[in-house]
C-alpha cells in the first residue's frame, strides 16, 4: 500500500520539480523575474485557464473528457457583455444568469453521456460546436463593457506590499482552487469521483451513485467554464465570441501535466494548479526574453505533455505488473 501511494504521488512531485526548475532557470536568466509582482501575475494572467482546469480535473478524474470548456468560456463572455451593455441588465444578474446557463449546459451533456451511454468525447465535441455557434449567434463582434462595477472589480486588489496587489482575477482563481481541493478530498462527491474514475464497475457494485457522479462532474465543469468566462470579462473588459479558442486543450494539458491520469482515478487539484503555473512560467519567460517566437511556448508545453504521458504509462504499467504478481499462485 505504501509503495502504491508513493507511485501515485510521483507525477505530482515531478510537476512541482519541473515548476521549480523552470522558475529557477528563468530567475537566473532574466533579472527581475524572481519577484512578487511576477508571481502574482502568474496567477492573474492564467486565472481563466486555471478556473477552467479545476472543472476539467474532476472530469478527467472520473475517467471522462470535456472538449466544450473553451466554447463555453467564449459564450459566457459575449452573453454577459450583451446583457450588460445592450440589454441594460445589472452585472450581478448577468453573471448569475451566465453561471446558470453554463451549469445547465454542462449538466445536459452529463445526462446525455450517462443516460444514453454516449462517448464523452463525441458529446462534448458536439457541445463545443454548439456553444461556439451560440456565442457568435449572440454577437459576431466583440462587445466592450463600460460599467462602474466592472471598473471597481478591475481596480480591486488585496495589498501584498506597497507596490504589489493581488487582483480580483487571481483571488477568484485561488478561491476556486481552495473549493476544488476541499471538494475532492473532504466531500462524499469527491470520494465518489475518485472511485468512479478508478473503476466504474466496482463503484457500481459498491452501491456508489455512478450516474449522479458522472452528471455532477460535467455540471461542475460547465459551471467552472462559465465562471472562467465571467473572469475573462474582468481581465479584458469586454466579451468576445472567439474567446477561449483552444482553451479546452490547454486545460487538458495542464491537468495531465499536473499529474492526473487520463484513465481517471488518480490526481489532485493541487497538481492542476502547478500545471497552470508551469504554463504561466513558460509564457512569462518568453515575454521577458522578447526575442523568441511565442510559439516556442507551445513546443515546450507539448514536450512536457508527452513526457508526463510517458511517465503515466510507466507508472500504470508498474501498477498492473504489481497487481498481476500479487494475484499469482
Amino acid at each position: 500500500m505504501r509503495l502504491a501511494i508513493r507511485r501515485n504521488q510521483v507525477p505530482l512531485v515531478a510537476t512541482a520539480a519541473v515548476l521549480i526548475l523552470l522558475f529557477g532557470a528563468a530567475s537566473v536568466r532574466y533579472p527581475g523575474f524572481a519577484s512578487l509582482r511576477v508571481l502574482v501575475d502568474l496567477f492573474a494572467d492564467n486565472a481563466v485557464l486555471g478556473i477552467s482546469a479545476m472543472g476539467m480535473t474532476f472530469v478527467i478524474l472520473s475517467g471522462g473528457i470535456d472538449l466544450s470548456v473553451g466554447s463555453v468560456v467564449g459564450f459566457a463572455t459575449i452573453f454577459s457583455a450583451r446583457l450588460i451593455e445592450e440589454q441594460g441588465v445589472h452585472p450581478t444578474l448577468a453573471w448569475i444568469l451566465t453561471l446558470l446557463l453554463g451549469t445547465a449546459f454542462g449538466g445536459g451533456m452529463g445526462l446525455l453521456i450517462h443516460l444514453f451511454r454516449m462517448p464523452a468525447f463525441l458529446v462534448t465535441l458536439a457541445g463545443m460546436f454548439f456553444a461556439r455557434g451560440l456565442a457568435f449567434a449572440v454577437s459576431a463582434q466583440p462587445i466592450g463593457i463600460d460599467h462602474g462595477l466592472y471598473r471597481g472589480v478591475q481596480g480591486f486588489g488585496v495589498p501584498l506590499s506597497s507596490r504589489v496587489h493581488l487582483p480580483a482575477t487571481a483571488l477568484i482563481l485561488l478561491i476556486a482552487f481552495a473549493a476544488a481541493l476541499y471538494a475532492a478530498h473532504h466531500t462524499r462527491f469527491g470520494r465518489d469521483v475518485y472511485a468512479v474514475g478508478g473503476s466504474p464497475r466496482s463503484a457500481s457494485l459498491m452501491g456508489l451513485p455512478v450516474g449522479r457522479t458522472v452528471v455532477g462532474v460535467y455540471t461542475l465543469s460547465g459551471f467552472c467554464a462559465a465562471l472562467a468566462g465571467v473572469v475573462a470579462t474582468f481581465y479584458t473588459g469586454s466579451g468576445n465570441p472567439a474567446a477561449g479558442f483552444g482553451l479546452e486543450l490547454d486545460a487538458i494539458a495542464a491537468v495531465v501535466i499536473g499529474g492526473t491520469l487520463l484513465s481517471g482515478g488518480v490526481g489532485t487539484a493541487a497538481g492542476t494548479l502547478l500545471g497552470v503555473l508551469i504554463f504561466g512560467t513558460i509564457h512569462s519567460a518568453l515575454l521577458f526574453d522578447g526575442r523568441l517566437n511565442p510559439w516556442w511556448g507551445r513546443i515546450a508545453v507539448g514536450l512536457l505533455l508527452l513526457a508526463f504521458i510517458l511517465l503515466q504509462r510507466f507508472l500504470s504499467g508498474a501498477r498492473f505488473a504489481e497487481r498481476a504478481e500479487g494475484a499469482g499462485p
